[in-house]
């Protein structure tokens, strides 16, 4: 485990790519295939479930500890982190080397048995089992011990910085080493072993999706950029236009006679959805489909919003009032694998003309936008890039996002890859909120206060809407809480927001401040709908911080009946 923490410090104090792909070569190239299995399945942010809480390891801490609680407290308020601060507190107040320390251990023994072990005892044993856990460690040690135990582990290294080391540790391309960790990957020696193996056994795996090829956003100040033939080179007929539904991306494959399918964050979710399982029999075998997994009820010409998919997400079974009310459907933007042969390479024309075919040629499902629970997604006509933008804006009558462009002559690659498949969403929504409540953030910005919540007038006693009343007179607006925000201001101007809150903080609950209602926001975000566990009664989609209306005074920000007016059908 020693190791494993010199490299997790290499990775933290590296400032460039370069720099962290080698640390990590080093690593894999010094390691038995256990621990890199291990460090690998870290790596990659699948460490697993948490196995003991923060404050459980703050109150172990804390019981052979000189301090009192509330200087450690207030020590922990300040670096915001459990695990660091017992790593820098437990070397100054119980350092007790005794024989030889757990950092000696491999990796994988503290994986499969000394952390769960711990985790399993209780009280008095399960303190006693940690502290000796944490004897003779290094602060850098502890401070990774910690981070495992509480699931917190987090490297700060995409997955293609890692996928660059194992690639040249093995000799092998990134996009084949992608595809075989696409499904999970169960930390062991022969998993690892496979993983790097020169020979195609590993692909042998009939349940294992391909990696998703992900779109870029397309950002043109005006239609005239298209002239010039960036970023979208030829003709608009050389591109495949479509609807950016706003569902969950997925690929449905029919392997081995049985149906897998696969969310992009790479979770099997057959159960949620046995509809499309059922409906995906009838695919001829060795197929894979990407598409987006949508709510669409039979017979409706568009999709639901996203409130009523969500409402199927996460279930592992849901009830038949569920399945009646939210009925799923599966819209196919691509085939990848048809009669065992991988596609990916070929044209997108072509996979596109393959798909058409296969689609209308099902017994079960309707190809066509209006049935069926697994439909093709319709394209679009666009004859020049004049009408680009006119057809952007009627995305939201059809219930869409945006559009999406995808060149004809394009593969099926891997990852985000700028050039081929293009996005171009919709303008956002928004609206100008006031700063209510502000709590600091975690990690490095633990000293900061960086989570907003922002409130919007609340007319609804004079407008009869129906939303929550606050308990002040009618005649009285009132600013009720409608978002909560975490990015959208550069370092400078969260430091002076900082400053700002401490000097104008009026209340205190615990970690949160209520603030003087006098600084305005702009918001953006995706959406609206109507929701009950909201004190607004709207629930708001992927918000944002626009811009800070230093230009603004508070009585000048929207109201609720604002919002309301924004609500998707």
């Amino acid at each position: 485990m020693r190791r494993f923490a010199q490299l997790y410090a290499d990775l933290d104090s590296s400032d460039g790519t370069l720099m962290r792909v080698e640390a990590m070569h080093r690593y894999f190239a010094a390691s038995e295939p256990a621990d890199a299995a291990w460090a690998l399945h870290v790596l990659l942010g699948k460490q697993g479930k948490r196995l003991i809480t923060g404050r459980r390891l703050r109150q172990i801490c804390l019981e052979n500890a000189s301090l009192p609680e509330w200087l450690f407290e207030d020590c922990y308020a300040h670096v915001g982190d459990s695990a660091e601060t017992i790593a820098l507190l437990w070397q100054q107040l119980a350092a007790d080397p005794c024989g030889e320390p757990a950092a000696c251990q491999p990796l994988h023994h503290w994986m499969e048995t000394l952390l769960p072990a711990a985790a399993a005892l209780e009280g008095a044993e399960q303190a006693a089992a940690v502290r000796q856990l944490w004897r003779g460690l290094e602060a850098a040690e502890l401070l990774v011990a910690n981070k495992l135990l509480t699931g917190g582990l987090r490297v700060g290294v995409g997955q293609g910085l890692v996928l660059r080391a194992l690639a040249r540790l093995s000799g092998l391309e990134q996009p084949l080493l992608q595809h075989r960790l696409m499904g999970g990957f169960t930390p062991s020696s022969q998993a690892y072993r496979a993983l790097l193996e020169a020979s195609g056994q590993a692909e042998a795996v009939p349940s294992r999706p391909y990696p998703f090829f992900l779109a870029s956003p397309l950002v043109l100040a005006s239609p005239l950029e298209l002239n010039a033939g960036d970023p979208l080179p030829g003709p608009a007929s050389s591109w495949l236009t479509e609807w950016k539904f706003d569902g969950i991306r997925g690929q449905l494959i029919r392997r081995a006679g049985a149906a897998f399918l696969w969310s992009r964050g790479e979770e099997l979710i057959n159960a949620a959805f046995p509809e499309l399982i059922a409906a995906s029999a009838a695919l001829p075998e060795g197929t894979v489909l990407d598409g987006e997994i949508l709510v669409w009820p039979a017979g409706a010409e568009q999709p639901a919003p996203f409130a009523a998919l969500q409402r199927r997400l996460g279930r592992k079974a849901p009830g038949n009032k569920l399945l009646a009310e939210c009925p799923a459907a599966f819209v196919a933007y691509d085939l990848l694998e048809q009669g065992g042969e991988d596609l990916r390479q070929v044209p997108l024309g072509q996979r596109r003309a393959a798909l058409e075919t296969l689609l209308h040629a099902l017994p079960a499902a309707a190809a066509t936008p209006g049935s069926g629970l697994l439909r093709l997604s319709p394209r679009l006509a666009l004859a020049s890039w004049e009408q680009l933008e006119p057809l952007r804006q009627q995305a939201s009558a059809a219930a869409a996002e945006g559009l999406m462009l995808k060149a004809l002559d394009s593969p099926y690659l891997a990852g985000r890859r700028r050039g081929h498949w293009w996005k171009h969403k919709r303008d956002p929504y928004t609206l100008d909120a006031v700063l209510l409540y502000a709590q600091a953030g975690s990690g490095r910005r633990a000293n900061l206060f960086t989570d907003y919540t922002f409130g919007l007038w609340d007319l609804a006693p004079e407008s009869g809407d129906g939303l929550p009343q606050e308990p002040a007179a009618a005649s009285s607006p009132q600013l009720v809480s409608f978002a909560k925000a975490y990015s959208g201001l550069d370092d400078a101007e969260i430091t002076a927001l900082d400053r700002w809150i401490r000097s104008h903080t009026t209340e205190r609950f615990g970690p949160v401040r209520a603030v003087q209602p006098q600084q305005v926001f702009e918001l953006a975000f995706e959406g609206l709908q109507r929701s009950s566990r909201h004190k607004s009664g709207i629930a708001v989609r992927f918000p944002r911080i626009v811009r800070w209306r230093h230009d603004k005074p508070a009585r000048e920000a929207d109201t609720l009946a604002s919002a309301l007016a924004l609500l998707e059908p």
